[in-house]
């Protein structure tokens, strides 16, 4: 979802915001893997009812923020190599409605996601410890819906890379932590909403991760903690121009499970967010489904 923001006094220009990205739909074993396909669906509600500008401070105006979106993603990772790692590639359809209260509500279809390039390493053991680890990069292509004249849309209306790194680490046998690391470069708008009054925006470069810790029970259930942390360290622009002091940042914790069944997997992963900067602040709720033809439970440590 995009919401536009007031960053300031005087000139009164409106913050271009970070466009919609993984903030904890990834989490518990995310970076097992293996040639084949993966197919998942990811549903998210989130809720917020305080929005914030770049001291913390609520904004008074601001509305509360209702949306339900959908993730259908899918993988194909083959059994050839590159830099020591299988190759793939993958895409991710979302579809949203967003109800921002009084600037009204908007539902479709949001931005698709491309990789060209998935890199997964085969499982490394070390002693007694597993190390699993994945490169991706991804490119975000702006084909959302998308208004200039409504505050609410689900689309960025601009390119952006965003590659990450993930790994699940298990120290020892029922334990693993799990860490998935993006950068996120964004493109310039070129039809930014009239509210800007102005030419072209730009959304700051960001880096952000999802990061888990859990036990592993029996019967292939996991129980632990996750969180996931933005932080926006570049400054938007308006027409070419920096805006100063106007940083996204946003952190949060919460609780988490995963079933692992073997070739289905489920997740449940709730958010309490914290520390926000410049954007919404408040709870989330992912739920999340993987098929994955061929798969046996336990693989990866995960017994």
């Amino acid at each position: 979802m995009v919401l536009l923001l007031s960053s300031g006094t005087g000139l009164a220009q409106m913050h271009p915001p970070e466009p919609t990205v993984n903030l904890g739909d990834t989490s518990f074993l995310d970076a097992l893997g293996g040639p084949g396909v993966l197919l998942e669906q990811i549903g998210d509600a989130y809720h917020s009812g305080l929005t914030t500008n770049g001291m913390g401070q609520a904004l008074g105006t601001a509305p509360a923020v209702n949306s339900i979106s959908s993730l259908t993603h899918g993988i194909v990772l083959t059994k050839h190599h590159l830099l020591g790692a299988w190759y793939g590639t993958e895409v991710i359809v979302t579809a949203a409605h967003v109800n921002g209260g009084a600037p009204g509500a908007i539902g479709g279809f949001g931005d698709l996601t491309l990789s060209p390039l998935i890199l997964q390493w085969k499982q490394q053991k070390f002693g007694p410890t597993l190390l699993n680890q994945r490169f991706v990069l991804d490119f975000e292509v702006p084909v959302g819906e998308y208004s200039q004249t409504l505050p609410t849309s689900l689309s960025s209306h601009a390119f952006t890379v965003h590659p990450y790194y993930a790994f699940t680490y298990f120290p020892v046998r029922r334990i693993e932590t799990s860490w998935r690391t993006h950068y996120l470069y964004n493109g310039v708008n070129n039809s930014p909403p009239i509210q800007t009054k102005a030419h072209s925006t730009q959304a700051g470069q960001a880096a952000h991760f999802n990061a888990t810790v859990a036990f592993g029970l029996a019967h292939g259930l996991w129980l632990g903690a996750n969180g996931y942390f933005l932080k926006q360290f570049t400054d938007p622009k308006l027409d070419g121009a920096k805006l100063h002091g106007s940083p996204e940042q946003v952190g949060s914790l919460g609780p988490g499970l995963v079933w692992d069944h073997g070739q289905t997997m489920f997740y449940v992963n709730g958010y309490h967010e914290f520390g926000a900067l410049n954007r919404p602040q408040g709870n989330k709720l992912v739920v999340r489904v993987q098929w994955i033809p061929g798969r046996h439970p336990g693989i990866g440590g995960a017994d």
